[in-house]
């Protein structure tokens, strides 16, 4: 499978930045990459982003090989418009998709110790500690005066990070390259994609009459 590998559709509406891209695994150069920035438009904007992004990479649908998606932490209709139309574009392709932890996606463009936040809605942060590009500890999701101190440095969303008292490094979304770079195992059979709510949805179902 790993030689097989080596162009790579990667998309990711865990947070307000939809991003799809076109990454060469080879050096993971970004052939292409498409953000729209907007926490209301995943579902109108994540397919002509795809569209416009392997166009602009001057290939072909047939020509990919594999596709990645960030699986989170988000919140659940962003999360659920991603990896539903990752995983359509895979089995229409006939090619693999891997999940990622949309955080790593982030973190992995840190130096030192590194803590990377986004935005979980209800005054709560999702958040994970990196060195050097590694995650240490995470992802987890609570209030930002509840996230355990240490850091050195804070990454991600830009309201959010203003929350901490630390330096910031320059990350704020989930990159294409940063979601391809973030496969542990290109040789190995991807997993099932699995959403990291680490929560329950918002939306309830309506009470039962009486």
């Amino acid at each position: 499978m790993e030689q097989a590998v080596s162009v790579v559709l990667a998309i990711d509406t865990a947070t307000p930045a939809v991003t799809a891209g076109v990454v060469r695994r080879d050096g993971f150069e970004v052939l292409a990459e498409r953000v729209t920035v907007d926490a209301r438009a995943h579902a109108e904007q994540l397919t002509p982003n795809v569209v416009g992004a392997v166009s602009d990479a001057g290939l072909d649908f047939s020509e990919l090989t594999a596709v990645v998606v960030g699986c989170g932490p988000g919140p659940f209709t962003g999360l659920r418009v991603g990896m539903a139309s990752a995983a359509a574009y895979a089995h229409a392709l006939g090619v693999p998709v891997y999940g990622v932890c949309s955080l790593d996606a982030i973190g992995i463009d840190t130096t030192g110790d590194v803590l990377v936040v986004t935005d979980a809605r209800r005054r709560e942060v999702y958040w994970a500690r990196y060195t050097d590009g590694r995650r240490t500890d995470g992802p987890a999701v609570c209030a930002p005066a509840d996230v355990p101190p240490g850091a050195a440095a804070v990454a991600g969303s830009p309201d959010h990070v203003a929350l901490f008292d630390l330096p910031r490094q320059a990350p704020v979304y989930p990159t294409a390259s940063g979601l391809v770079r973030a496969v542990a195992d290109w040789s190995a059979e991807p997993a099932p994609l699995v959403p990291l709510y680490l929560r329950r949805p918002d939306a309830k179902p309506p009470a039962a009459r009486r």
